[in-house]
Order: C-alpha cells, then sequence, then structure tokens
C-alpha cells in the first residue's frame, strides 16, 4: 500500500478519552435516575462563583427531562450577584432556564446546545461616578484554563428586561427584549426591543430589532441591527450591519439624525456644536479604532442643504472633530449660531420683532465650557448663499479649535460683486473672553448693497475693520473694542433725491418727489473712525458729489449703540428753498433719527463749499477701486476735513 493511503490507527490517548466521556456520560444518566438532581446545585453554584467572583446560586429546582439522546436541562431561579459597590444585590436573574443538549456531540468532545430557552431575564448593567463597571468582573486568572464555550443553535427570550444605569451621565434606561420570528426558515430568531428611561438627563425612547447573539459565531455573516432612538427634540435611526459587534472597532452603519437644534447634542454625544435650526441629515455612521466617522452625509440645516464629511477622534482627553462641509444653496441666517444669535426658519425677507429695547448685536452669551470642551477643524465651502438683509453670494470659511483657541481663518464672502476677506480670533482660554477682528472689503458694487436705489447708480466701496475686545458674548466684545473702523466709495454716481432729502433741499426734492429722478456724479466718500473703549469716534468723514458736500463727526457708542453725529451738508447749488443747517443723528444703530440742529443758520456760498478738496486716509484709498484692477484718485487736500472742522468750530 502506498504511503499516505492507509488509514491512520486510532492513537490509544485519543480513545481512552472517549470512552471517558461515555462513562462520565453515563455516570450522569445513572446518578440522575438515581439520585436528585438538586445534588448538582451546589458543584455548578462553585464553579460559576470561582469564575466569576460573584456569588451564584440556583434558588429553584433543578431538574432534567430525559428525552433519549436529547436531555433538557431545567433551572428555576437564576441569580448572579452584582458588584460590592452596586445599587441592586443581583446582576442578573433568570426565572427558568430550559437547556436542549444534544448529548451525542460528546463524542467528539463538543457540546452542542439545539436550544436555550430563557424566561423572565433581567440584567441590570451599572457604572458609577467613579467610572467602575459592573460588567467588569476583575483581571482573568492566567492559571485557569479558558472555559470552552457551547455551540448554541437556537436561543429564545420571553418576557426579557434589560437596565442600564450610568449615574455619571444621568442615564437610566429600561428596556424590554423578547425574541420575534426568525426571519429564514433556518435562521437565528431576532431580538425585538422596545424601551425609554433618561439618556444624559433627556428624555429616551428606544424601538427596533437587533440579530440573536448567536448570529456573531458566523464568521460570514454581519450582525445587522435596526434601531430607532429618540433622545429630547434629538431622532436617530441607525440601520445596517456588523462586522463584530462585541468589539464595535470596525464598522460602517447607515444612519439618518435628525432634531431641532444640533446645540442638543452637547449632551447627549459631547459635540460642542452652536445653535442651529432644525436639521435632518443622512449618511454613513463608521468606526475605526476610536475614530467615529460619518461619512457622505446630505441633508438640511434650517433652509440650508448640507453634505460632506466628518470625523471625532476620540483618543485624546478633549474629543476632535474634523470636517468638510458644502453647501449648495446657503441660508445665512442658519449661521446665527456661530455669533451668538438664534437661527429662524423660512427663506426671503423676515419680518423682524420690533420691541423697544432690540439690539444690533447679540448679546447671548457664549458657553466657554463648550468651546473648551473639545478642538474642532471645519471647512465650509457654500457655492450660493442667500440673506434677506445682504447681498450675499458665496462663502469660504475655515475654523479651527484648540483648546479652547479659536480662530476662523479665512472667513470669506463675496458680497454685492466684490469680496469680504476676514479673519477672527477667540480665544475663551480667558474670562472674559478675548477676541480678535481683521477684516477687508473690496469692490463691493452699491445698486447690489442698496438694491433699492436709482438703477443708474453705479460704484465700488471697500473698508476695513481692525478691533480688538474682551468679553463673552458679541456685545459685549463690541463694548470694549479698540482699534479702526472705515469705509470709502471711488467715483460713481447716486441717486441725488437721497442727497436732496439728506441735505434739507426742499424744493429740488418735492421736484423729484413728483418728477423723474436723477443721478449725480460721485467724486468720493469716505468714514474713517477710531475706536477706544467701545466708541467709535471720526477722524474723517466726507461725502462730495457734485451738488452736495456732506462733511460729518462725532461718535458712536457699541456698548449701548446709541448715536450721536453732526452731518454738516454743503449744497453746491443756489436752491431758493435749501436749508442749509446741520443735521443731528440721534437714536441707536437699529432706530436712528435725524433732526435739523437747532440754531442760527450757516449760510455757505456753493462756490467755497465746492472748493474743498477731499482726501481719505491711505489705508482706505488701497481698499477703493473703480474697475478691475484699477485704484481710485481721489487725493487732494490732505486737510480739506481739519480745516472744516475748524470752520464749524467758529460758527456761531
Amino acid at each position: 500500500m502506498e504511503a499516505g493511503t492507509a488509514t491512520a490507527p486510532d492513537h490509544p490517548k485519543a480513545r481512552r478519552k472517549r470512552q471517558a466521556r461515555w462513562l462520565l456520560l453515563l455516570l450522569v444518566v445513572l446518578l440522575g435516575v438515581l439520585f436528585d438532581w438538586n445534588w448538582y446545585r451546589g458543584p455548578i453554584e462553585r464553579q460559576v462563583t470561582a469564575a466569576t467572583g460573584r456569588e451564584f446560586r440556583i434558588q429553584g429546582d433543578l431538574d432534567v427531562d430525559l428525552h433519549w439522546a436529547r436531555p433538557t436541562v431545567i433551572a428555576n431561579g437564576i441569580m448572579l450577584g452584582n458588584a460590592d459597590w452596586a445599587e441592586r444585590r443581583t446582576m442578573l436573574e433568570v426565572q427558568r432556564v430550559e437547556i436542549v443538549w444534544a448529548i451525542w456531540h460528546v463524542w467528539r468532545g463538543d457540546i452542542v446546545l439545539p436550544r436555550v430557552r430563557l424566561v423572565g431575564p433581567e440584567l441590570r448593567l451599572e457604572r458609577n461616578d467613579e467610572g467602575l463597571a459592573n460588567w467588569n468582573f476583575g483581571e482573568p486568572d492566567p492559571d485557569r484554563e479558558p472555559l470552552d464555550l457551547p455551540r448554541i443553535d437556537q436561543l429564545l427570550v420571553e418576557d426579557g428586561r434589560f437596565h442600564l444605569r450610568e449615574a455619571q451621565y444621568q442615564t437610566d434606561l429600561s428596556v424590554d427584549v423578547r425574541s420575534g420570528e426568525p426571519e429564514l426558515a433556518e435562521g437565528f430568531a431576532p431580538l425585538l426591543l422596545s424601551g425609554d428611561g433618561r439618556y444624559r438627563r433627556s428624555d429616551f425612547q428606544l424601538q427596533g430589532k437587533i440579530d440573536s447573539p448567536l448570529s456573531l459565531a458566523d464568521a460570514e455573516e454581519r450582525f445587522r441591527i435596526d434601531l430607532v432612538a429618540r433622545a429630547g427634540g434629538t431622532r436617530a435611526r441607525v440601520l445596517g450591519g456588523l462586522a463584530t459587534p462585541l468589539q464595535l472597532a470596525d464598522f460602517a452603519l447607515g444612519l439618518e439624525i435628525s432634531g431641532d437644534d444640533m446645540a442638543q447634542l452637547y449632551p447627549l454625544l459631547g459635540l460642542a456644536l452652536p445653535k442651529t435650526s432644525a436639521y435632518d441629515l443622512k449618511g454613513q455612521l463608521g468606526r475605526t479604532g476610536q475614530v467615529w466617522s460619518y461619512r457622505k452625509f446630505s441633508g438640511t440645516v434650517g433652509d440650508s442643504d448640507l453634505s460632506g464629511n466628518l470625523s471625532v477622534d476620540t483618543r485624546q482627553p478633549r474629543s476632535a472633530l474634523k470636517a468638510d462641509l458644502r453647501s449648495q444653496r446657503l441660508d445665512f441666517d442658519d449661521l446665527a449660531g456661530f455669533i451668538g444669535g438664534t437661527p429662524r426658519m423660512g427663506e426671503g425677507d423676515r419680518a423682524a420683532v420690533v420691541t423697544p429695547n432690540r439690539r444690533f448685536f447679540p448679546s447671548d452669551p457664549y458657553d466657554l465650557a463648550k468651546l473648551r470642551a473639545m478642538d474642532a477643524d471645519v471647512r465650509l465651502r457654500a457655492t450660493k448663499v442667500i440673506s434677506p438683509t445682504l447681498p450675499l453670494e458665496a462663502m469660504d470659511a475655515h475654523l479651527k479649535l484648540v483648546d479652547g483657541d479659536l480662530h476662523l481663518d479665512p472667513f470669506d464672502l463675496t458680497l454685492a460683486g466684490g469680496s469680504i476677506t476676514s479673519r477672527v480670533h477667540l480665544d475663551s482660554r480667558q474670562d472674559p473672553m478675548a477676541a480678535a477682528i481683521d477684516l477687508r472689503a473690496r469692490g463691493m458694487e452699491l445698486p447690489k448693497l442698496v438694491p433699492n436705489s436709482a438703477p443708474e447708480s453705479a460704484g465700488r466701496i471697500g473698508g476695513r475693520v481692525a478691533i480688538t475686545g474682551r468679553g463673552n458674548s458679541v456685545a459685549a466684545l463690541m463694548a470694549t473694542a479698540d482699534g479702526e473702523v472705515g469705509v470709502a466709495m471711488g467715483p460713481g454716481r447716486i441717486s441725488n433725491l437721497t442727497l436732496e432729502m439728506a441735505g434739507l433741499d426742499i424744493a429740488e426734492a418735492l421736484k423729484f418727489l413728483i418728477g423723474k429722478d436723477k443721478v449725480v456724479p460721485v467724486r468720493c466718500g469716505f468714514a474713517d473712525f477710531s475706536v477706544a473703549s467701545g466708541e467709535m469716534t471720526t477722524r474723517a468723514f466726507a461725502f462730495d458729489t457734485t451738488d452736495t458736500l456732506l462733511l460729518a463727526d462725532g461718535t458712536i457708542n457699541l456698548g449701548d449703540e446709541s448715536l450721536d453725529l453732526l452731518l454738516r451738508p454743503r449744497p453746491k447749488d443756489s436752491s431758493p428753498l435749501s436749508l442749509r443747517s446741520p443735521l443731528r443723528v440721534r437714536g441707536t444703530l437699529m432706530d436712528p433719527t435725524i433732526r435739523p440742529q437747532g440754531g442760527p443758520l450757516a449760510l455757505r456760498g456753493a462756490i467755497a463749499a465746492a472748493l474743498f478738496a477731499i482726501a481719505p486716509p491711505a489705508a482706505l484709498l488701497a481698499l477703493v477701486e473703480t474697475g478691475p484692477g484699477e485704484n481710485v484718485d481721489c487725493a487732494g487736500g490732505a486737510d480739506a476735513q481739519v480745516d472744516e472742522k475748524a470752520r464749524a468750530s467758529a460758527e456761531p
């Protein structure tokens, strides 16, 4: 006979091992016939107690229903003790356990249980304030041989109950568990879940199903789940299959999540997000190691569409959020939460709520604890931006947050045909928070900035804001601001009616009100303010057209948002009813009032007013263009504003 073709002889040691198993099985059967099965409770209790370090008891009867080759072991009143510090004495209680045993598999050294039925199981999982968990049974004994787990073909659960209590997170959940019908003829029965309670201070509800834990033994099958959970105003559905559900180390699932406000995710998931309008997103939830991801998601936030990818790295004490977001149609109002405001649903013009104390700058305080709770690196690019009050067109923003130190760089807007480039720095490591804002605007078109102006109006506007401040809200920051603010306009055209009304030229105003408005050329315009302790003070202010030269000085208080400006119109025509009185601007940023300045009128000759030459500060001059690549030439007598202020102080 050729080598390798003969059947290997039975090894004596293996033969003796099989014989010992049969003898043991026969002994068990004989003992079951001759003695009470409850005799085995003691050895079983001692073995489980030694393996778990917890008290284990079979408080009811232990019995065996001897069917040929498939006996059924029945135990009543199973109890497993809890950790010493736990609130309840028992961790697990089962009213009745029925185990069908296929004894012929013992011949091969296997333990096969065709069916396990649990009646009234109640499992209590608990974690205390120190983070100790009762499901942690301590370090395994290295000298103890690992247990050979049996193969279970079918698991049936009746009237089960699962509890989870985490005092540190104020979580207390109770979930009913029972077996459903197998979805396939030979498949495992899924577990149906239904529960409620409190999850991290929020009311919680859970519905859905998961595969039987028995399916975990089949490496080729994915462990399927379909769960819907509600916590407060947040709803989430998780759907898909897990390759290794016990480890949760590498998986991908479908996640649908919606809610009233993303800020509500902070107590639930630890994500420090600003206030938002209602949202509804759908994507792929995954995890690789300690990095959670939400990929290829899309949906809506308020009136905006949103898509992209994000991940949360939990390896460090502060979680790190990284996101690349895009929007084809972004409603700018949905970003109000980033500056301490409250987003509102509804595109287009929104009727403002008129209140006596309404403010221009949001006064809601930033939550410094949230800013320090996590790190973030978020990029948001919007192709089209919708705003009821600003002619916005597109946006590109990049936010970086590290240990409470936030940089928004860049924060770029396409506005009215021009651009705004800005950098924002908020340092919440200090209390009150420190802030720095550096903004530059170029090439904004006057007709788009003022949609109700005459269609013939033209001109480009630029400006700058460079301020620092301290405070825990936008309003508080502005109330302490230091720096400078300026805006300038190059040559263009503007509605004459507006200027005539500002100059109180009644005869000209009436003529244009009942007839056709016209436009007049603009030579130059600028406003330059210094800012100290929240108060803006004019350094230079002039608006020069062929009809009127408008000069001004005064203050704007950014703390209480009050105005105190004196406008000095210098008309350049000789209309008989032209009133060349100064105008006083008072009120607030949200509710300004313009009244003639009291006292005798100061008459000026049109020719004398026309001789004033206007020169904006050089820093503003560089931000104004007449067209692509062309800087405005608005230079002249640099002392014109100073001379005018001297003349004004000499007036009676």
